[in-house]
């Protein structure tokens, strides 16, 4: 029964050290993108995908055939 204890404890304190540095990560993120002001790494507006040309909800069989996605 000790050993299973001791057992969980390990996992567990695993567990919290991984909590802890994921807190740290989101904090850092938090903080550059308030305060230093830096350049964002990915583009806020995708809004030349597929689903933005279309009314919501799309009308049923909008397509005669599976339209051409292109990744810019």
């Amino acid at each position: 029964l000790s050993s299973m204890i001791s057992y969980m404890n390990m996992i567990s304190s695993i567990g919290s050290m991984i909590s802890t540095f994921s807190i740290m990560i989101l904090i850092y993120s938090i903080w550059n993108s308030l305060f230093l002001k830096k350049m964002l790494i990915f583009k806020l507006n995708l809004n030349n995908s597929i689903e933005w040309l279309h009314n919501m909800p799309p009308l049923e069989h909008s397509y005669s055939e599976l339209p051409l996605i292109n990744f810019n």
